[in-house]
């Protein structure tokens, strides 16, 4: 089988290998495990290999060269309009090679993708959608217009859409579907924590950035503590806020409280999450499947997370994790209901953990396996 990726992704080649973001490319190494042949389209740039990038493990891959574009600003328009029809023309070449076309949506290369997938009826196809498939959810008009051609059935034929969670009025085209970190192996016994013993530890996980809203999490803290109930906050992660941050821990004597932490990989992460009482995320619209909610799940985290996207399914409405209303006084109010009865607490954070538990990387191949094998 000769499996075509079309991908917005930037991808590194060194060494006659080539790299990419590394969830990105564990992921489609399981796509592309017993396939005969990989053709990727996708952005080549020119750069050295960092340690968030890793190689596809493949023996035969063609990769064929495009450029990304986008549409922000006058300049970028014309220049989009200059580069799309020798794009199109390059996927639907791709295309006319492939036995199984998968696209990578929601993004401007698998815009295209999903358009001149139409021309190929026949063919088998899939699409991973990994961003918010909430028709309702305020997202950019490309991102819907990618929705609407998927989920269309007249003009996506022979095609399964892996999406995020369950949605009303999707179509036969739509399966879903979750992604996953652990393996079956690492499932370690936990200890649940005590919302008795203080400080309530709380943590941030992500990309220092106004749209994750780290400093949601740091108005929790300081609130609590006010009320006298002696909180800490640890934000991992980097971003064009950090120095920001900074400035504003040490303007403000929180120093005792937040604590900037940069990015750690996966294992301190993994401690992390088990030495603390909640997960902050406070982020936008256009979350998928918000991995690090699922990850906190996993260790017995309790996830205090906007209703954004699956995140309410995640959750379970409210009994595995609290749903924030973006009103802090509202949002404070639940969560000391909930920290000073500590057997809630408990019941919660094993819920959590139960549920995120049955979705292991272990679990994920073997839905990819069934996919593959039944198209």
């Amino acid at each position: 089988m000769t499996f075509l990726i079309i991908t917005h992704v930037p991808h590194i080649l060194e060494e006659k290998q080539y790299f990419a973001y590394a969830p990105y490319v564990r992921e489609m190494n399981i796509w592309i495990k017993n396939t005969d042949k990989v053709i990727i389209v996708a952005p080549l740039i020119q750069a050295k290999k960092t340690a968030i990038d890793i190689r596809y493990e493949h023996s035969n891959i063609e990769f064929v060269p495009i450029e990304s574009f986008d549409v922000l600003g006058v300049k970028a328009v014309f220049q989009t309009l200059y580069k799309t029809p020798k794009i199109s023309w390059t996927i639907f070449k791709a295309m006319q090679k492939a036995d199984h076309i998968h696209v990578r949506c929601p993004g401007n290369i698998g815009l295209l993708g999903c358009f001149v997938q139409i021309l190929f009826p026949n063919k088998i196809k899939t699409a991973k959608y990994a961003s918010n498939w909430d028709s309702n959810s305020v997202q950019p008009w490309s991102y819907r217009l990618q929705r609407w051609i998927l989920n269309n059935t007249f003009l996506t034929r022979n095609m399964q859409v892996l999406v995020y969670g369950d949605w009303n009025n999707a179509s036969k085209n739509i399966k879903s579907f979750f992604t996953a970190t652990y393996h079956e192996n690492e499932k370690q016994p936990i200890n649940i924590r005590n919302t008795n013993q203080t400080p309530i530890k709380f943590v941030f996980v992500g990309t220092l950035t106004k749209g994750k809203n780290p400093y949601y999490g740091i108005k929790i803290v300081k609130a609590l503590n006010k009320t006298g109930i002696k909180s800490t906050i640890d934000l991992y992660g980097d971003g064009i806020l950090y120095d920001e941050i900074a400035t504003v821990i040490r303007e403000n004597n929180l120093q005792e409280s937040v604590f900037l932490k940069g990015n750690a990989n996966k294992e301190s992460l993994i401690e992390v999450y088990k030495n603390s009482h909640f997960l902050v995320l406070q982020s936008g619209s256009f979350e998928g499947w918000p991995k690090v909610v699922a990850e906190s799940m996993f260790w017995g985290c309790v996830p205090l997370a906007i209703p954004t996207s699956v995140v309410p399914q995640m959750l379970d409405n409210g009994t595995r994790g609290l749903l924030l209303t973006g009103n802090l006084e509202v949002d404070i109010s639940n969560i000391i209901t909930m920290i000073k009865d500590n057997m809630v607490y408990q019941q919660m954070a094993t819920a959590a953990c139960d549920w995120s538990r049955k979705y292991t990387l272990d679990v994920f191949e073997q839905e990819i396996e069934k996919l593959m094998n039944t198209l």
